[in-house]
């Protein structure tokens, strides 16, 4: 693989975007490795993408897995857990194509859980774009045979791809099929873990206001797709960073609780 000319002026914006107490070098490193290309592009240090959220979020607990509090809205016993890293790829079962990044995975004894994060996204137009929403590959028979839920998703989102006015329904779809397939390999439980901010308005230079019904509105769909979702053997469940700051807060770790309190005081959510 070509190796990515390293951009100064971008590592350094990214850097920056990163709260000073977490491990820059580390959480950097997950992100250069990556395909999004998050850094170059500035996507990173963008302050209308979510990827510098969930960096600063769950970044802290790259050294330190067993530090993550409970995430909320979790049902049964919370194990503790043994790897937390942001940026990962979960691989379908087969080679070549695209395969979906995870904005954090967890690893816990028991499950293996991908976190989709969200920020503004939701509420930027979406439009389609005429492609279909899905290759032909995922009609694959590889899915075993609990994945009934996701499946009735795809095929629905196959033939109406915005269905959903604020939620990215075909990107969830694509991430439990990654997910099933990772946690099978590793004879875990796994689990779609969906966290969004509800920003009040955008970032300036525009800071127009975002209304209380398109945020409403998002949160609805979420409930939509959860009960959609229900019964498949990926589990899908979802929080606010609000709530998941609020389990921060409660830690019995000090730091932990700092943490949650400098996340809350650089960001909108």
């Amino acid at each position: 693989m070509k190796r990515r000319a390293v951009d100064p002026v971008a590592e350094a914006a990214a850097a920056a975007a990163l709260l000073p107490h977490l491990p820059k070098t580390e959480i950097l490193a997950r992100y250069r490795a990556a395909k999004g290309n998050e850094i170059a592009s500035g996507k990173l240090a963008s302050e209308r993408s979510s990827a510098a959220l969930a960096a600063n979020t769950f970044g802290l607990f790259i050294n330190r897995p067993a530090d993550l509090p409970a995430l909320p809205n979790w049902e049964g016993s919370w194990q503790p857990a043994t790897s937390v890293l942001p940026e990962v790829e979960l691989r379908f079962p087969w080679r070549g194509g695209l395969h979906p990044w995870l904005d954090a995975v967890i690893a816990t004894g028991t499950h293996l859980i991908g976190v989709e994060s969200k920020r503004y996204e939701p509420f930027d137009r979406r439009v389609a774009d005429g492609k279909p929403p899905f290759s032909d590959a995922y009609w694959r028979d590889v899915w075993g045979n609990a994945m009934g839920p996701f499946e009735w998703l795809r095929d629905g989102l196959a033939k109406k791809p915005l269905l959903f006015a604020h939620l990215d329904a075909v990107q969830l779809v694509k991430h439990a099929f990654g997910l099933r397939t990772q946690a099978k390999a590793r004879g875990k439980a796994p689990v779609l873990a969906y966290v969004y901010a509800e920003p009040k308005a955008w970032p300036l230079p525009a800071g127009r206001a975002i209304s209380s019904e398109a945020r409403a509105q998002h949160a609805e769909e979420v409930r939509w797709f959860a009960r959609m979702a229900a019964g498949a053997e990926v589990l899908f469940v979802s929080f606010t960073y609000s709530e998941l700051l609020a389990a921060f807060s409660g830690s019995l770790v000090a730091d932990v609780r700092e943490h949650s309190a400098l996340v809350r005081g650089a960001f909108d959510c």
